[in-house]
Parts: structure tokens; sequence; C-alpha cells
């Protein structure tokens, strides 16, 4: 059974390489303005950034209920796309199916350089993302005024406050696993705080414009989807928005990132 598998697997990841990527490739979100919430929208700018620094093409698709269609079933995190027959849906997995193309960046670090930027992205990931839920979903004034009407908006009453409190659920049962929902807004600032201290010094330290040099890799694309988001989304509160402003090497590096993907596209 185990040998099958591995077999099956194989014959998978072996269909995946040999075909090239498609010129209709779909990525699928929420809608931006009226319902994309802040983690939902930093995960999927940190997917468009990976995507444009491989330089590869895709579309953007927003749709209602772009949670539900995913893969992963209900409440899966996004985005997802559709490449192909393939579907993948979330940061790393789609990371992973790109390397499997052959067009991914990145590929000429060696080994102790990827086990270093891994490390990174599951930092960055962990202290944003958590973060990102925790103001959310834990702040009452940004979740009666921002999260509760934008994840509720496409749907009609009562549907509406059913939705917002299964997603409230998740999230907090989510929070819990990680050790968030006990903490005050002080310890999360405090986390985000010391993550862009790490990333500082990690910028420091590679002498160039991306977190390795002269040439981006997939944390450059994490770590601009999670900043850019937090410092150019409206709450009623900035506080952790106001956590990252201090930190200008990192703001110079997302406004880099913005201009050389993003403006001129």
């Amino acid at each position: 059974m185990a040998t099958s598998m591995i077999m099956k697997q194989f014959k998978t990841e072996e269909k995946i390489a040999s075909e090239p990527w498609p010129d209709d490739a779909v990525l699928y979100q929420p809608y931006e303005v009226e319902q994309i919430l802040l983690a939902e929208n930093a995960s999927c700018l940190a997917v468009k950034a990976y995507l444009k620094m491989c330089n590869i093409p895709y579309s953007v698709r927003s749709s209602a209920n772009a949670e539900f269609m995913s893969p992963g079933g209900r409440m899966t995190k996004l985005p997802f796309i559709k490449v192909g027959a393939f579907i993948v849906a979330e940061f790393e997995p789609i990371v992973n199916f790109v390397e499997q193309k052959e067009c991914a960046i990145g590929q000429w670090l060696n080994e102790d350089e990827k086990f270093d930027l891994r490390s990174y992205v599951s930092l960055v990931e962990n202290i944003f993302t958590n973060a990102e839920l925790y103001i959310s979903f834990l702040d009452n004034e940004v979740y009666k005024t921002v999260t509760e009407p934008r994840n509720g908006c496409v749907f009609p009453w009562p549907l509406n406050t059913i939705q917002n409190f299964k997603k409230r659920r998740h999230v907090l049962k989510q929070l819990k696993v990680y050790q968030w929902s006990d903490m005050n807004l002080e310890d999360v600032l405090e986390k985000v705080v010391k993550c862009c201290e790490t990333l500082t010094s990690k910028l420091e330290e590679s002498g160039g414009a991306f977190f390795y040099g002269d040439e981006p890799t997939e944390l450059d694309a994490i770590v601009f989807g999670h900043l850019f988001t937090i410092l150019t989304t409206t709450l009623p509160n900035n506080h952790l928005a106001q956590s990252i402003q201090g930190f200008k090497k990192l703001l110079d590096f997302c406004q880099n990132i913005d201009s050389k993907f993003f403006q001129l596209s």
C-alpha cells in the first residue's frame, strides 16, 4: 500500500513538472474592496508578489465564496490557484508547486541557505498571520467596525450573523492552538516588533535589496505581502501598523518591491 502511494505521488509530481505553466492560470480571492480580511489580503498579496517575481502569468478572479471554493474545504486559508488541471491553496504549497515547474526564484541558494530561508518564512507566517487574526477578531473595535461587516457583507441576514459566528469561532480556535488567544495587545505588538528586528538584521546582513542579496526569494514575497497589507489597510486603530513604521529599512523594502513588481505591471 505504501509503495503504491509513493508511486502515485511520484507520477503526479512527474506530471506537474512535465507540463508547462499555462497562460490562463487563475488566482482566486475574496472581493478586495468590500470583503477581504486583513490576514487573507496579506496571504493573497504574498502569492501575487511571488508569481510576479517568478515572471509567470496569472489572472485574478474575485469571488464572494472564494474561501468555500478552496480544495481544503470550509474556511481554508486563501488564496488558491487553478493551473491547468491542478488546484493548489495557500502560500507554501503554491511555492512548492511552482518549484516543480522549474520556474521558481531562489533556486541558486545552497542547501544551508534554503533551510535558513524556510525558517524565516515559518517565523513570518506565524507571527504576522496570528497578529493579523488577533487584531481582526479579538480587538472588539476592529471586529465590530471592520471584520464583522466585511466578512458578512456577501450574505443576507440572518446568514451573515451565522457566518460571522462560525468564522470567529474558527479563528479563536486557531489562535488558541498557537497560544495567542490569551495574550494582551502589548504581547502581540512585542512579538511583531521582535520579528521586525529580526527581519531588519537579515536585510542588513544580506547587503542587497532583498533578504538574500540582489535577487528575490519567497521570503521577500511573504514579508512584503504581510507588511504592505498592514501598512496600507485602514483600521479604527493603527497599533499594528505603528509597530512596523519605526523600521525604515523594512518600509524602504516594501516600497522597492511595490515599485519594481506592481506599479510597472
